[in-house]
C-alpha cells in the first residue's frame, strides 16, 4: 500500500472530496422559454441550414414539398404541430445521411386576403388597388408567421422561401395552366358550381364542408296543362277533376326558377283521387304523401313514368303573375327516386347539376336557362314577384305565395346536412356560371395538341396506387373522392390571383386563335411585374387594333388551388433550383392535415397527372387536428386552444416539440395545459438522464480516454449493445415517420435500462474507482458512446436540448452535421444472457424491497443476500464472479445452485464511511479506520480489480 501518513484520519478527512462526482455545465433545468430565442437567433446568424447542405454535399436528396399555410394571421396550434412534423422528418433524414431540404412556402393568393383587406379599406377598390394592398398584407403577414415557425425550433431555407405571389411562381403557373390546355383537359362550360355569396364566387369541391342546416321543406302542386293527355297516359280519361304533379323540395327558393319535372322511367306512378284534385304521387309513397296532407286519397290508376314522359304542367305560379306563365315539362331521369318526398323532382338547372344535365340531355337551350339568382344572394331587380330579394330571406314569401295561389299542400321544417363554404361557414348554392373547367372523363379541350394517353380520372387513380400513404387509410379516402368527383371548376371571380389570361369574341365567346402565343407573352410580362403588370395591359397592347374591338379581355383568376397545386412543377423545377431531385421529378412526401385530402393533396395529384401522367409525390402523410381535452376541435371561437405563442414564452417551444413527437398524429391531437404538464415532466426525466451522462464523462476526452470496445468490461459492452438493439428500433420508426413510440421507448430506456438499471450499477465505479482507472474509464467510454447516440436520438424532436448538450461536450458544428452512431451489429448473445440477468436482478430487488418494508435493512447495501437459482441460472451468475455483489447493489452476495430462492438479511458488517459499502475489511488501515479496503486501493494503492460491472 502506498504511503499515506500524511493523509490523517476520519475524524479530519473530507472523503467525499475524494469521490468523483459528477459535474456538468448543463443545468437541471432548461430554462428553455428564455434561452430558445438566443439559439434560434445564432441558427440564423451563423447560417445553419446551408452549413447542413454543405455538410451533405453529394448526399442523396429527401425531398419533403411544403403544403403552404395561408399567409393570414398569425400561427395557431394546429400550425405548429404541421411545421414541427415536418422538421421533425428532415431532421431525422439529415442525420440518416441524406441532404434533407425543407423549402418553407406561403400561399399568397385568394379570397381571405381580399376580405381583410375589404374590411379595412371597403369593397369598392379598383383592381389595381385591390392588388397592390392585398400583395403588402401578404408580405406582412409571411414575415410575422416566419418568425413564429422560427421560434419552433423549425430549420428551412427562411432566407429564401417560395410564395405564390412571387413573380416568378406567378409565371410558372401560368405556364403550367397552358401545358393543362394543350394536354386537352381545359373547357368553357356553363354549369351549376358551388356558389359562396360571402366570397362572390365559385368554390371548388376542395372548399366545401358540410353542415346543419335549418331548412323549410314544401310539398308544391302543378297543374296539368292538358289533363286529357295525361288522363290518357294513366287510361282513365272518364274522370273530372283537375290534375297535379306534386313534387317536394327541401330548397324552396329554386321553385320560382323551374323549368322541368323528373320521374324515374322505371317507377310507378299513381294517380290519387283527393279533396284537393288528383294527385300523381309515386305509387310506393301515397300513403305517407296521404298522412302528411291530412288527406284521404284513393289510388284510380298506376303506371311506370315512362308512360308520363313529355306531358306538361304549369309552374305553380302560373295564374299569380305573368312572369311565372311558363310549363314545366315531364322529363325521365334516373336520379328521381322514391326514398323520400313524393317521387317527382322539381328542376331548376341552373340550381343543380342532376337537374341542368337532365334539362341540357333533354334538348334545352344553355341561353333559355333561367339563372336569377345573382351572385350575392339576391333574385334580379326585375324578376317577378320577389326581385331584389335575398333567396334565404325570399322563402316565407315564396310559401305565402304557394299557399294563396292554392298550390302548397305541405311545409315543415327539418335540420339536413347541407354544403358549406369552408371559409365563411355559410351555407352555399349551386349556381350555374359560365366557367373554365378541367374535363375529368373523355372530351375535346380546347387547343389541343398533345393530347393525354388516358382521361385524369383514371390517371390520377392509378398514381394513387403507385403512392405509399402514412397512415394507409389515407389511400381509401383519397380515392374514393377522386372516382367519385365531378369537373373541377377552376374559374374565379376576383381580383387577388393569378390571372386567366384569355380574350374572349364579343359575340361568339371563342377564344382568340392566339391564345396559346398569349400565354407565352403574358407569363413574360408576369415574370417580369407580377400579376400586377398582366392587369394594367390593355386588349390593344396584346391584340393590336385590328382585333382589339372585337375581343374582351378576362378577368377571371385561376382559383387558388391551381396556386398552390402546381408549385410541385415550378418551384421543384425552376424557382428553387436546389430542391431539383436527383431520384426523379416527384417529391419523397407531402404532409398535411387530413383535410387536404380534399385540398392541397388532392388538387396537386390533378395537376401533376395533368401535366406529367404521375403523382408528384412518392409518399402522403396525414395528421389529425389540434384537439382539447374533450376531444373538441381547437378554436378562438370556443376559447379551448392552447396558444403555440404562449407556451413558448411559458414553457419553451421544447415542449410543443415533445408534445407532438410525443402524440399519435394519425388521429386527433390532443392538447391542454394538464396534457402538457405532463409533457414537462416527460422532459426533466429525459434532460436529468443526459445531464448525468455528460457529468459523468466531463473529464473524458475520447482521444486519450477511451477504452478499446473489445476491452470494456461485460456490462458496459451490453449497454452498448443494448443502445445499438435500441437504434435498430428507434431508427425503423423514423424510417416510416413514426414519433411517438420513439418518444415513449426513449423515456422506458432513460427510466428502465439507464435509471432503472445500468447508470444504477455504474455509480459505484463511477464515484469511488480511481479518476483514471481502467474501470471508470470503461464505464464513461460506454457513455461516451451512450450520450453521443442518444442525443442523435431525440435531435429531431428535442432539438434545442440536443444542440445545447452537443456543444456542452465541446463540439463547435452543430449536432445536424452528424449522422447516426455506428454502434455495431446488436451481439444477441450478450443480449439474451444480461436480459435473464436483470430479470434475476429485479426479483431479488422485490425481495429487498419487502425486507426494508419491514425496517431489518436500511439501503440495499445493508442487505446480505443467499440467492438459490436453478443450475443454468447459476452458470449464468457465477460468469460474473465478485462482481455480482455490484449487479445487486448489495454489500454480499452468497451463490448457490438448487430450488430457487431469496434470502435477505442485514450485514453485521461496518459501513464504509467513503463507499457506503457494509464490509469485514473496515477499519483495516489505521491511517483510515473509516475506510474499507477497495476505498483505501482506489485511493492510494493499486485499485480494485472489476471484471465484469
Amino acid at each position: 500500500m502506498a504511503d499515506n501518513s500524511l493523509e490523517g484520519d476520519s475524524a479530519t478527512h473530507d472523503y467525499r472530496a475524494t469521490l468523483n462526482l459528477p459535474d456538468t455545465p448543463f443545468p437541471m433545468r432548461g430554462d428553455m422559454a428564455k434561452r430558445e430565442p438566443g439559439w434560434v437567433k445564432e441558427w440564423e446568424d451563423q447560417g445553419l441550414y446551408k452549413r447542413l447542405r454543405d455538410a451533405r454535399t453529394g448526399a442523396p436528396k429527401f425531398i419533403l414539398h411544403d403544403g403552404p399555410p395561408y399567409a393570414n394571421g398569425q400561427i395557431h396550434m394546429g400550425h405548429a404541430v404541421n411545421k414541427i412534423l415536418k422538421d421533425m422528418i428532415t431532421k431525422a433524414r439529415q442525420l440518416d445521411g441524406f441532404d434533407a431540404l425543407y423549402v418553407p412556402g406561403w400561399d399568397c393568393h385568394g379570397l381571405p386576403i381580399e376580405n381583410a383587406i375589404e374590411k379595412k379599406y371597403g369593397r369598392n377598390l379598383s383592381r389595381d388597388d385591390m392588388q397592390a394592398k392585398s400583395r403588402a398584407f401578404a408580405t406582412e403577414q409571411i414575415a410575422q408567421q416566419m418568425v413564429d415557425f422560427q421560434r419552433l425550433g423549425v430549420l428551412g431555407e427562411w432566407d429564401h422561401p417560395y410564395k405564390t405571389m412571387d413573380f416568378a411562381n406567378e409565371a410558372g403557373e401560368l405556364r403550367a395552366f397552358k401545358r393543362v390546355i394543350e394536354r386537352g383537359f381545359v373547357y368553357r362550360g356553363l354549369k351549376p358550381v358551388y356558389w359562396c355569396f360571402d366570397c362572390g364566387s365559385s368554390l371548388a369541391e376542395f372548399e366545401i364542408e358540410y353542415a346543419d342546416k335549418k331548412s323549410q321543406t314544401i310539398d308544391v302542386a302543378f297543374k296539368a296543362h292538358e289533363r286529357d293527355k295525361v288522363l290518357a297516359a294513366f287510361g282513365r280519361p272518364d274522370v273530372l277533376g283537375d290534375i297535379f304533379a306534386v313534387i317536394w323540395t327541401t330548397t324552396a327558393w329554386t321553385i320560382p326558377a323551374n323549368q322541368a319535372i323528373n320521374l324515374n322511367p322505371e317507377l310507378e306512378y299513381s294517380l290519387v283521387d283527393t279533396e284537393r284534385g288528383l294527385l300523381i304521387l309515386a305509387n310506393s309513397l301515397v300513403e305517407m304523401c296521404m298522412t302528411r296532407y291530412a288527406l284521404d286519397g284513393k289510388v284510380l290508376a298506376t303506371v311506370k313514368g315512362e308512360a308520363l314522359g313529355g306531358l306538361e304542367f304549369e309552374h305553380p305560379l302560373y295564374d299569380v303573375d305573368a312572369g311565372y306563365q311558363r310549363l314545366s315539362p315531364v322529363y325521365l331521369a334516373d336520379y328521381a327516386t322514391a326514398t323520400d318526398g313524393t317521387g317527382l323532382v322539381h328542376s331548376s338547372p341552373a340550381y343543380g347539376v342532376d337537374d341542368f344535365n337532365s334539362c341540357i340531355a333533354h334538348g334545352v337551350a344553355y341561353d333559355d336557362i333561367l339563372n336569377p339568382v345573382q351572385g350575392n344572394g339576391t333574385y334580379a331587380a326585375d324578376f317577378p314577384l320577389f326581385g331584389g330579394q335575398h333567396i334565404w330571406k325570399a322563402v316565407p314569401e315564396i310559401i305565402a305565395a304557394l299557399r294563396d295561389a292554392h298550390r302548397l299542400l305541405a311545409t315543415e321544417g327539418i335540420t339536413h346536412s347541407y354544403p358549406h363554404c369552408w371559409r365563411h361557414k355559410t351555407p352555399v348554392i349551386y349556381r350555374a356560371a359560365a366557367q373554365w373547367f378541367v374535363r375529368m372523363d373523355e372530351g375535346e379541350g380546347v387547343f389541343t395538341k398533345d393530347k393525354a394517353p388516358q382521361t385524369l380520372r383514371q390517371t390520377a387513380l392509378a398514381a394513387i396506387e403507385k403512392t405509399q400513404f402514412y397512415p394507409e387509410n389515407g389511400k381509401a379516402r383519397l380515392h374514393d373522392m377522386i372516382a367519385n368527383r365531378p369537373d373541377w371548376c377552376i374559374s374565379r371571380q376576383r381580383s387577388w390571383g393569378v390571372p386567366i389570361p384569355f380574350f374572349l369574341h364579343k359575340d361568339s365567346g371563342e377564344l382568340h386563335p392566339r391564345t396559346m402565343e398569349i400565354l407565352d407573352q403574358a407569363a413574360a410580362i408576369v415574370e417580369q411585374g407580377g400579376i400586377e403588370a398582366w392587369s394594367r395591359v390593355t386588349v390593344e397592347e396584346i391584340l393590336g387594333a385590328e382585333d382589339a374591338p372585337s375581343y374582351t379581355k378576362s378577368t377571371d383568376i385561376l382559383e387558388v388551388w391551381f396556386d398552390s397545386g402546381s408549385t410541385f412543377y415550378h418551384v421543384l423545377r425552376g424557382t428553387h433550383p436546389t430542391v431539383h431531385h436527383d431520384a426523379g421529378p416527384e417529391a419523397d412526401l407531402y404532409l398535411e392535415g387530413h383535410d387536404q385530402h380534399r385540398g392541397w393533396f388532392h388538387s396537386s395529384l390533378l395537376i401533376a397527372c395533368m401535366l406529367e401522367d404521375r403523382a408528384p409525390y412518392r409518399g402522403l402523410l396525414t395528421h389529425g387536428f389540434t384537439v382539447d381535452a374533450k376531444g373538441i376541435k381547437m378554436s378562438k371561437s370556443l376559447k379551448n386552444g392552447i396558444d403555440p405563442q404562449e407556451i413558448s414564452k411559458k414553457l419553451g417551444s421544447e415542449i410543443i416539440r415533445l408534445w407532438v413527437a410525443a402524440s399519435d398524429y394519425s388521429g386527433d391531437i390532443a392538447g391542454d395545459d394538464k396534457i402538457l404538464a405532463r409533457v414537462v415532466d416527460a422532459y426533466r426525466r429525459i434532460r436529468n438522464t443526459l445531464r448525468f451522462l455528460l457529468a459523468n464523462t466531463s473529464d473524458f476526452d475520447v482521444a486519450k480516454d477511451a477504452v478499446p470496445l473489445d476491452q470494456l468490461l461485460e456490462i458496459d459492452r451490453y449497454a452498448l449493445t443494448r443502445a445499438a438493439q435500441f437504434q435498430v428500433e428507434i431508427l425503423a420508426h423514423y424510417k416510416v415517420y413514426e414519433f411517438h413510440p420513439v418518444v415513449a421507448k426513449l423515456q422506458i430506456y432513460c427510466s428502465e435500462d439507464l435509471g432503472g438499471f445500468y447508470l444504477d450499477v455504474l455509480k459505484d465505479r463511477l464515484y469511488t474507482t480511481a479518476p483514471g482507472s481502467r474501470a471508470r474509464r470503461s464505464a464513461q467510454t460506454a457513455l461516451w458512446h451512450i450520450t453521443q447516440a442518444m442525443l442523435r436520438w431525440m435531435a429531431p424532436f428535442l432539438s434545442f436540448t440536443a444542440e445545447e448538450a452537443w456543444k456542452v461536450l465541446g463540439n463547435a458544428e452543430s449536432i445536424f452535421t452528424q449522422v447516426y452512431s455506428d454502434l455495431g451489429t446488436p451481439d444477441a448473445g450478450l443480449l439474451a444472457k444480461w436480459t435473464r440477468i436483470r430479470e434475476i436482478r429485479d426479483g431479488v430487488n422485490k425481495e429487498i424491497e419487502a425486507v426494508r418494508a419491514t425496517g431489518k435493512v436500511g439501503s440495499s447495501l445493508q442487505a446480505n443476500v443467499a440467492l438459490t437459482v436453478m443450475p443454468q441460472d447459476h452458470a449464468l451468475l457465477a460468469s460474473l464472479g465478485d462482481d455480482l455483489k455490484f449487479i445487486f447493489i448489495t454489500s454480499s452476495v452468497e451463490l448457490s445452485a438448487g430450488d430457487a430462492a431469496t434470502v435477505v438479511t442485514a450485514s453485521t458488517d461496518t459501513k464504509c464511511e467513503r463507499c457506503w459499502h457494509w464490509r469485514a475489511d473496515v477499519g483495516h488501515d489505521p491511517a483510515h479506520p473509516t475506510l474499507c479496503g477497495r476505498c483505501t486501493s482506489n485511493l492510494y494503492g493499486a485499485g480494485e480489480a472489476r471484471s465484469v460491472a
